[in-house]
């Protein structure tokens, strides 16, 4: 999940990390109201969660309240990349001399967080990293030991940071890491993380992204959740405790387990055919769970077909067949569908739905093979 920048520096603040005074209006007026607490000379910064704002017009910069309020109007109902700007950050105006890059992520093949300093700091850092990668410093850390002073301060050194600025320059790295640890993030990073005219470093910009399997032991980091860049059927599947991701292929799936959801996925490709998505219902799946899911597979105008590969241990294969015939009542539908049905009251399940003439297969490879030459038009 990706918090908006405002969202992310307030987190940064409550680590001790230096922000710009700021405050955040959904309205014109709040804006010009604000530019007046704040002094007057202000930047307004549309708060989406896409790259790229200030190139589209997102971020100007205001020399006095009644500019700010023009700006925030005309940000306000912008667009950028898709996404509608409905709120803008409205921080006070910084004299910088210098800006930097820090930020940490995860780094898998080294198995351990990796925190990253850049003096080349205000831009696209994947650009960097990609045409001068060693103008990235790296520093590998220990989750059990945490980052450690020497590492804080190698990357102070290694970036040419005056000496004056490796003290608070090692706090807001401490900052930093404590705020990706406690957040369950899976990416934290200031870019820019400027040097001021007096000679103080702040956190000019924020980005956070935290990690939506840990998002149960943070309530007041999911109520952050912005809907406006999330899948509608992804959002629907949350409410209803359904695994989903949406896909580009033409056949929906519905399978109980994740390791078979992704055996299903195989044999689709295998037999000629592209999953339109992963759906795992989960094991004891009622009738209601199922009907949900089935509801959301046909709100994809793409799918031309629906497999379901149910296998009944702790799911019953009758509540599932009682699922989806629940969900054909409540939604009209022509696409095909083929079921199978393995386990236990398998047998039950399979009459109530040879009952409605729908077509079953009796092997997982039957059913790829059935689905995808629905979707084929076969």
């Amino acid at each position: 999940m990706k918090l908006h920048e405002y969202q992310s520096k307030q987190l940064f603040s409550r680590y001790g990390i230096p922000i710009p005074r700021g405050r955040i209006a959904s309205i014109a007026s709040e804006a010009r109201h604000f530019a007046e607490e704040l002094g007057g000379h202000v930047v307004i910064k549309a708060q989406v969660l896409v790259g790229g704002r200030g190139k589209a017009g997102g971020i100007r910069l205001a020399k006095t309240p009644k500019e700010a309020e023009e700006l925030a109007t005309m940000i306000l109902g912008m667009e950028i990349k898709g996404l509608p700007v409905r709120k803008v950050l409205v921080d006070e105006a910084v004299s910088i001399t210098k800006e930097i890059y820090l930020g940490i992520t995860n780094d898998r093949a080294a198995r351990r967080p990796v925190m990253m300093a850049s003096a080349a700091g205000g831009v696209d850092i994947e650009e960097v990293a990609r045409v001068s990668p060693e103008k990235i410093i790296k520093v590998y850390i220990d989750p059990l030991l945490g980052l450690r002073d020497y590492q804080a301060r190698d990357l102070a050194v290694s970036i040419d940071l005056p000496r004056s600025l490796w003290r608070p320059f090692m706090e807001i790295a401490a900052g930093l890491w404590a705020a990706y640890q406690a957040n369950d993030a899976t990416l934290a990073e200031i870019n820019p993380l400027v040097i001021t005219s007096e000679q103080r470093l702040l956190a000019l910009d924020g980005k956070m992204v935290v990690d939506d399997n840990a998002l149960f032991r943070h309530p007041e980091l999911d109520e952050m959740r912005d809907l406006d860049v999330e899948d509608w059927a992804e959002v629907e599947a949350r409410k209803f405790g359904l695994s989903y991701i949406s896909l580009d292929g033409e056949i929906g799936c519905m399978v109980n387990g994740a390791g078979l959801a992704m055996a299903t996925m195989d044999i689709i490709h295998l037999c000629g055919g592209e999953p339109a998505n992963f759906l795992d219902i989960g094991g004891g799946a009622s009738a209601d769970k199922v009907a949900a899911a089935l509801r959301i597979i046909l709100s994809d105008a793409r799918v031309k077909a629906v497999l379901f590969n149910i296998f009944g241990g702790i799911t019953r294969c009758d509540e599932v067949a009682r699922g989806i015939l629940t969900a054909l009542g409540e939604v009209e539908t022509k696409v095909p569908m083929v079921v199978r049905l393995v386990g236990t009251n398998a047998e039950e399940g399979r009459r109530l739905l040879a009952e409605a003439r729908m077509a079953t297969a009796e092997t997982l490879l039957e059913a790829a093979q059935k689905a995808v030459a629905i979707a084929k038009g076969a």
